[in-house]
Protein backbone atom coordinates (compact mmCIF):
# COMPACT_ATOMS: atom_id res chain seq x y z
CA UNK A 1 0.00 0.00 0.00
CA UNK A 2 1.27 3.43 -0.92
CA UNK A 3 1.61 5.82 2.01
CA UNK A 4 -1.10 8.41 2.43
CA UNK A 5 -2.25 11.35 4.53
CA UNK A 6 -5.61 12.10 6.10
CA UNK A 7 -6.18 15.82 6.56
CA UNK A 8 -8.86 18.44 7.01
CA UNK A 9 -10.59 20.61 9.63
CA UNK A 10 -11.68 18.91 12.84
CA UNK A 11 -15.31 19.82 12.27
CA UNK A 12 -17.24 21.30 9.36
CA UNK A 13 -17.58 24.90 10.53
CA UNK A 14 -18.97 26.25 7.26
CA UNK A 15 -18.76 25.56 3.55
CA UNK A 16 -16.28 28.35 2.85
CA UNK A 17 -13.63 27.03 5.27
CA UNK A 18 -14.03 23.46 4.05
CA UNK A 19 -13.66 24.39 0.39
CA UNK A 20 -10.77 26.75 1.10
CA UNK A 21 -8.97 23.95 2.95
CA UNK A 22 -9.74 21.41 0.24
CA UNK A 23 -8.40 23.69 -2.50
CA UNK A 24 -5.10 24.15 -0.68
CA UNK A 25 -4.81 20.44 0.12
CA UNK A 26 -5.40 19.62 -3.54
CA UNK A 27 -2.46 21.80 -4.50
CA UNK A 28 -0.27 20.16 -1.86
CA UNK A 29 -1.30 16.70 -3.05
CA UNK A 30 -0.34 17.52 -6.63
CA UNK A 31 2.89 19.31 -5.68
CA UNK A 32 4.28 16.37 -3.70
CA UNK A 33 2.52 13.55 -5.60
CA UNK A 34 0.90 12.24 -2.44
CA UNK A 35 -2.59 10.98 -1.65
CA UNK A 36 -4.57 13.04 0.82
CA UNK A 37 -7.88 11.68 2.06
CA UNK A 38 -10.06 14.63 3.08
CA UNK A 39 -11.53 14.47 6.58
CA UNK A 40 -13.97 16.63 8.48
CA UNK A 41 -16.76 15.81 10.93
CA UNK A 42 -20.41 16.71 10.50
CA UNK A 43 -20.94 16.27 14.25
CA UNK A 44 -18.54 16.27 17.19
CA UNK A 45 -20.65 14.29 19.63
CA UNK A 46 -18.05 14.09 22.41
CA UNK A 47 -17.25 17.76 23.08
CA UNK A 48 -16.33 18.61 26.66
CA UNK A 49 -19.07 21.21 27.14
CA UNK A 50 -22.75 21.13 26.21
CA UNK A 51 -22.21 24.63 24.81
CA UNK A 52 -19.38 23.64 22.44
CA UNK A 53 -19.89 23.86 18.68
CA UNK A 54 -20.70 20.42 17.25
CA UNK A 55 -21.11 20.93 13.51
CA UNK A 56 -23.86 21.32 10.93
CA UNK A 57 -25.38 17.85 11.28
CA UNK A 58 -25.38 14.87 8.96
CA UNK A 59 -27.47 16.18 6.04
CA UNK A 60 -25.69 19.51 5.59
CA UNK A 61 -22.33 17.99 6.44
CA UNK A 62 -22.60 15.28 3.79
CA UNK A 63 -23.76 17.85 1.24
CA UNK A 64 -20.60 19.88 1.84
CA UNK A 65 -18.38 16.79 1.76
CA UNK A 66 -20.01 15.72 -1.51
CA UNK A 67 -19.03 19.06 -2.99
CA UNK A 68 -15.42 18.50 -1.88
CA UNK A 69 -15.40 15.19 -3.73
CA UNK A 70 -17.02 16.61 -6.86
CA UNK A 71 -14.80 19.69 -7.12
CA UNK A 72 -11.45 18.30 -5.98
CA UNK A 73 -11.64 14.53 -6.45
CA UNK A 74 -10.60 13.58 -2.93
CA UNK A 75 -11.43 10.32 -1.28
CA UNK A 76 -13.36 11.24 1.86
CA UNK A 77 -13.64 10.12 5.45
CA UNK A 78 -15.82 11.21 8.34
CA UNK A 79 -16.89 9.67 11.62
CA UNK A 80 -20.18 8.17 12.71
CA UNK A 81 -21.60 8.10 16.22
CA UNK A 82 -24.54 5.69 16.01
CA UNK A 83 -24.94 2.53 13.89
CA UNK A 84 -27.78 3.91 11.76
CA UNK A 85 -25.52 6.63 10.34
CA UNK A 86 -23.24 4.13 8.59
CA UNK A 87 -25.47 3.44 5.59
CA UNK A 88 -26.22 7.12 4.99
CA UNK A 89 -22.58 8.20 5.32
CA UNK A 90 -21.44 5.39 3.00
CA UNK A 91 -23.32 7.03 0.13
CA UNK A 92 -20.75 9.85 0.21
CA UNK A 93 -17.52 8.83 1.93
CA UNK A 94 -14.94 6.19 1.08
CA UNK A 95 -13.67 5.48 4.59
CA UNK A 96 -15.96 5.34 7.62
CA UNK A 97 -14.23 6.38 10.84
CA UNK A 98 -15.13 4.96 14.24
CA UNK A 99 -14.24 7.47 17.00
CA UNK A 100 -11.76 6.41 19.68
CA UNK A 101 -14.26 6.48 22.53
CA UNK A 102 -16.53 4.14 20.51
CA UNK A 103 -13.93 1.66 19.31
CA UNK A 104 -15.46 -1.23 21.31
CA UNK A 105 -19.03 -0.61 20.12
CA UNK A 106 -19.84 -3.78 18.21
CA UNK A 107 -22.95 -2.56 16.41
CA UNK A 108 -21.15 0.57 15.18
CA UNK A 109 -18.26 -1.43 13.74
CA UNK A 110 -20.44 -4.13 12.20
CA UNK A 111 -22.79 -1.64 10.51
CA UNK A 112 -19.85 0.32 9.15
CA UNK A 113 -18.33 -2.85 7.69
CA UNK A 114 -21.65 -3.93 6.14
CA UNK A 115 -21.46 -0.91 3.85
CA UNK A 116 -18.35 -2.49 2.24
CA UNK A 117 -16.47 0.75 2.74
CA UNK A 118 -13.06 0.82 4.37
CA UNK A 119 -13.44 1.10 8.14
CA UNK A 120 -10.92 3.17 10.12
CA UNK A 121 -11.15 2.43 13.84
CA UNK A 122 -9.37 4.90 16.09
CA UNK A 123 -7.74 3.11 19.02
CA UNK A 124 -9.27 4.30 22.26
CA UNK A 125 -7.05 6.13 24.70
CA UNK A 126 -7.87 3.32 27.14
CA UNK A 127 -7.01 0.42 24.78
CA UNK A 128 -3.92 -1.73 24.52
CA UNK A 129 -2.78 -2.10 20.91
CA UNK A 130 -3.02 -5.91 20.94
CA UNK A 131 -6.67 -5.70 22.02
CA UNK A 132 -7.55 -3.86 18.81
CA UNK A 133 -7.45 -7.20 17.03
CA UNK A 134 -10.91 -7.84 18.48
CA UNK A 135 -12.27 -4.63 16.98
CA UNK A 136 -10.71 -5.65 13.66
CA UNK A 137 -12.35 -9.07 13.91
CA UNK A 138 -15.75 -7.47 14.51
CA UNK A 139 -15.49 -5.63 11.21
CA UNK A 140 -14.18 -8.65 9.32
CA UNK A 141 -17.01 -10.82 10.72
CA UNK A 142 -19.63 -9.17 8.54
CA UNK A 143 -17.67 -8.17 5.44
CA UNK A 144 -14.21 -8.62 3.98
CA UNK A 145 -13.51 -4.91 4.10
CA UNK A 146 -10.18 -3.21 4.66
CA UNK A 147 -9.81 -2.34 8.32
CA UNK A 148 -7.47 0.47 9.29
CA UNK A 149 -6.43 1.22 12.86
CA UNK A 150 -5.39 4.68 14.05
CA UNK A 151 -3.16 5.41 17.03
CA UNK A 152 -4.02 8.68 18.79
CA UNK A 153 -2.23 8.35 22.10
CA UNK A 154 -2.94 6.59 25.39
CA UNK A 155 -4.20 8.12 28.62
CA UNK A 156 -1.33 8.92 30.99
CA UNK A 157 -2.80 10.04 34.27
CA UNK A 158 -5.25 12.91 34.08
CA UNK A 159 -5.46 15.30 31.10
CA UNK A 160 -2.47 13.88 29.26
CA UNK A 161 -1.69 11.48 26.43
CA UNK A 162 1.48 9.63 25.51
CA UNK A 163 2.32 7.59 22.41
CA UNK A 164 3.84 4.13 22.59
CA UNK A 165 5.37 3.69 19.14
CA UNK A 166 5.49 -0.07 19.60
CA UNK A 167 1.72 0.02 19.08
CA UNK A 168 2.18 0.95 15.43
CA UNK A 169 4.18 -2.20 14.75
CA UNK A 170 1.92 -4.38 16.91
CA UNK A 171 -1.25 -3.30 15.09
CA UNK A 172 0.38 -3.84 11.69
CA UNK A 173 0.26 -7.56 12.48
CA UNK A 174 -3.54 -7.69 12.08
CA UNK A 175 -4.70 -4.43 10.43
CA UNK A 176 -4.80 -3.71 6.71
CA UNK A 177 -3.24 -0.30 7.43
CA UNK A 178 -2.05 1.53 10.52
CA UNK A 179 -2.30 5.32 10.81
CA UNK A 180 -0.74 7.70 13.28
CA UNK A 181 -2.88 10.67 14.30
CA UNK A 182 -0.20 13.29 14.81
CA UNK A 183 -2.43 16.11 16.02
CA UNK A 184 -4.95 14.37 18.31
CA UNK A 185 -2.00 12.69 20.03
CA UNK A 186 -0.91 16.14 21.15
CA UNK A 187 -4.14 16.80 23.05
CA UNK A 188 -4.38 17.48 26.76
CA UNK A 189 -8.06 16.51 27.12
CA UNK A 190 -10.54 18.44 29.24
CA UNK A 191 -8.20 20.76 31.12
CA UNK A 192 -10.29 23.30 33.03
CA UNK A 193 -13.28 22.61 30.83
CA UNK A 194 -11.61 22.47 27.43
CA UNK A 195 -8.95 20.49 25.60
CA UNK A 196 -5.50 22.01 25.35
CA UNK A 197 -2.46 20.64 23.54
CA UNK A 198 1.17 20.79 22.52
CA UNK A 199 1.03 20.87 18.74
CA UNK A 200 4.67 22.02 18.54
CA UNK A 201 5.63 18.36 18.92
CA UNK A 202 3.28 17.02 16.24
CA UNK A 203 5.83 17.17 13.41
CA UNK A 204 8.52 15.40 15.43
CA UNK A 205 6.24 12.55 16.42
CA UNK A 206 5.01 12.29 12.83
CA UNK A 207 8.63 11.81 11.74
CA UNK A 208 9.00 9.08 14.38
CA UNK A 209 5.83 7.33 13.20
CA UNK A 210 7.00 7.43 9.58
CA UNK A 211 10.31 5.94 10.71
CA UNK A 212 8.45 3.12 12.46
CA UNK A 213 6.77 2.26 9.16
CA UNK A 214 3.24 3.53 9.65
CA UNK A 215 1.05 3.42 6.54
CA UNK A 216 -0.67 6.76 6.92
CA UNK A 217 -0.51 10.00 8.87
CA UNK A 218 -3.49 11.96 10.13
CA UNK A 219 -3.39 15.73 10.63
CA UNK A 220 -6.20 18.10 11.44
CA UNK A 221 -5.55 21.31 9.53
CA UNK A 222 -7.27 24.67 9.24
CA UNK A 223 -6.68 27.98 7.43
CA UNK A 224 -6.63 29.78 10.79
CA UNK A 225 -6.24 27.23 13.62
CA UNK A 226 -6.35 29.87 16.33
CA UNK A 227 -9.93 30.67 15.25
CA UNK A 228 -11.06 27.05 14.85
CA UNK A 229 -14.24 26.06 16.68
CA UNK A 230 -12.86 22.64 17.70
CA UNK A 231 -9.35 21.38 18.52
CA UNK A 232 -7.79 24.80 18.00
CA UNK A 233 -4.96 23.92 20.39
CA UNK A 234 -3.65 21.05 18.26
CA UNK A 235 -4.62 21.76 14.65
CA UNK A 236 -1.91 22.79 12.22
CA UNK A 237 -2.13 25.62 9.76
CA UNK A 238 -2.00 24.63 6.12
CA UNK A 239 1.48 26.16 5.89
CA UNK A 240 2.66 24.12 8.89
CA UNK A 241 1.25 20.96 7.36
CA UNK A 242 2.95 21.52 4.02
CA UNK A 243 6.28 22.36 5.64
CA UNK A 244 6.68 18.94 7.24
CA UNK A 245 5.79 16.82 4.21
CA UNK A 246 9.28 16.63 2.63
CA UNK A 247 10.82 15.33 5.87
CA UNK A 248 7.97 12.84 6.37
CA UNK A 249 8.53 11.47 2.87
CA UNK A 250 12.25 11.04 3.58
CA UNK A 251 11.53 9.13 6.80
CA UNK A 252 9.06 6.91 4.95
CA UNK A 253 11.61 6.16 2.26
CA UNK A 254 14.22 5.12 4.81
CA UNK A 255 11.71 2.94 6.69
CA UNK A 256 10.54 1.28 3.46
CA UNK A 257 14.12 0.47 2.44
CA UNK A 258 14.88 -0.97 5.87
CA UNK A 259 11.72 -3.09 5.84
CA UNK A 260 12.52 -4.36 2.37
CA UNK A 261 15.99 -5.48 3.45
CA UNK A 262 15.05 -6.94 6.82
Amino acid sequence: MRHFFIAGPCVIENETIVLQTAERLKGISEKYNIEIIFKSSFDKANRTSIDSFRGPGIDEGLRILSRVKEEFGFRLTTDIHIPSQAEVVAEVVDVIQIPAFLCRQTDMIVEAARTNKTVNIKKGQFMAPWDMKYATAKAKSSSDVDVWLTERGATFGYNNLVVDFRSLRIMKEFADAVIYDATHSMQMPSVAGKSLGTKEYASWLAFAAASVGVDGLFFEVHPQPEKALSDAAVMLSLDEFESIIPAVLQHWQIADEYEKDS
